[in-house]
C-alpha cells in the first residue's frame, strides 16, 4: 500500500519524504484535475526526488494522438533512474475506442524510457469530464497493455470519490485490474477519513489538498502527510473499504 503525494513546487518534496509519502507526484492544482507543472517546475520536483523514490508527472487530459506522444515522449526523458508514472486523462473525449487509441499511442511513445509506466486516468464524474465510464476506461487500458490504472474526480467542488462511486463498483474496478495485474489506485478529494476507508482496495491512494496546509492552494505540511500515512496503514490493516458513502446532490461541472 503506497501513498501518493501531489505538489506543485520543489520545496514540498522534503514536507512530503519527512510526512511518509512513498510516492512524488507533480501536478499543478491550478489547471485541473491533471493539470502539467510547467517544464521549469517540473525539472526543479524532479532534481529533489531521490532516486529510490517513485516519480509520478501528471500530463493533462488528451483527445489528440499527436499531443499524446509529444508529452509523454517529452516526460519520459525527465528522469534518467528509477520508477517514472506518467498520467494522462481523457477529459473531452467520449469515445471509450479513440480512448484506447490514445492509451496505445501513449504506451508506444513511453517505451524507450527505463522505468516509464503509462497510468490512464478515469473520471468517476465521468458525466462532468465528458470521457466514458470508469468501467470502459480500465477495458481500454487492459486491451492496451497497460500496467496501471488511476481513478479520479474531475471537478473538485466538495465531491469526493466515494461520493460518485459506491463500494461495490470501486471492489468490482480493483478485482478487474490486479485480474489484469496492474497496479490500482484511488484519488479524488481524499481526506483523511476517506484515505482510511479506500486503503482495503487501493496499491496506491494518492491526495493533494488533505496533505496541504491551506487546501489544495495550500502547501504540503509534513504532520499532515504523516497523518494521511498513518491512517493509510490502518485502512489497509483492516483489509475492507466502508460501506458508508452517499451520493452527489449535484452533478457540477465548476472547476
Amino acid at each position: 500500500m503506497r501513498l501518493l503525494v501531489s505538489l506543485r513546487a520543489a520545496d514540498e518534496v522534503a514536507a512530503a519524504l519527512a510526512g511518509g509519502a512513498d510516492i512524488i507526484d507533480a501536478k499543478e492544482p491550478a489547471h485541473g484535475s491533471l493539470g502539467p507543472v510547467s517544464p521549469d517546475v517540473l525539472r526543479a520536483i524532479s532534481s529533489r526526488v531521490p532516486s529510490s523514490v517513485p516519480f509520478s508527472i501528471a500530463l493533462g487530459d488528451f483527445t489528440d494522438t499527436v499531443a499524446v506522444e509529444d508529452a509523454v515522449s517529452i516526460a519520459g526523458r525527465t528522469r534518467q533512474q528509477g520508477p517514472l508514472y506518467l498520467k494522462l486523462g481523457f477529459a473531452g473525449e467520449p469515445s471509450a475506442e479513440a480512448v484506447s487509441t490514445l492509451i496505445g499511442v501513449a504506451h508506444r511513445a513511453a517505451h524507450p524510457a527505463p522505468g516509464a509506466v503509462v497510468v490512464p486516468v478515469a473520471y468517476a464524474d465521468s458525466v462532468n469530464a465528458g470521457s466514458p465510464l470508469p468501467e470502459d476506461i480500465l477495458s481500454a487500458a487492459v486491451g492496451a497493455a497497460a500496467r496501471a490504472f488511476l481513478v479520479d474526480t474531475y471537478t473538485k467542488d466538495g465531491c469526493g470519490l466515494l461520493d460518485w462511486l459506491d463500494p461495490e463498483r470501486l471492489r468490482s474496478l480493483a478485482r478487474r485490474a490486479r485480474a489484469a495485474s496492474m497496479v490500482f489506485g484511488l484519488a479524488g478529494s481524499l481526506d483523511v477519513g476517506a484515505v482510511e476507508q479506500v486503503a482495503g482496495l487501493a496499491d496506491v491512494v494518492g491526495v493533494r489538498g488533505a496533505a496541504c496546509r491551506g487546501g489544495r492552494g495550500g502547501t504540503v505540511d509534513t504532520a499532515l502527510v504523516r497523518s494521511l500515512r498513518e491512517r493509510l496503514e490502518a485502512g489497509a490493516a483492516s483489509g475492507r473499504v466502508s460501506d458508508r458513502w452517499q451520493r452527489p446532490a449535484r452533478a457540477s461541472t465548476d472547476r
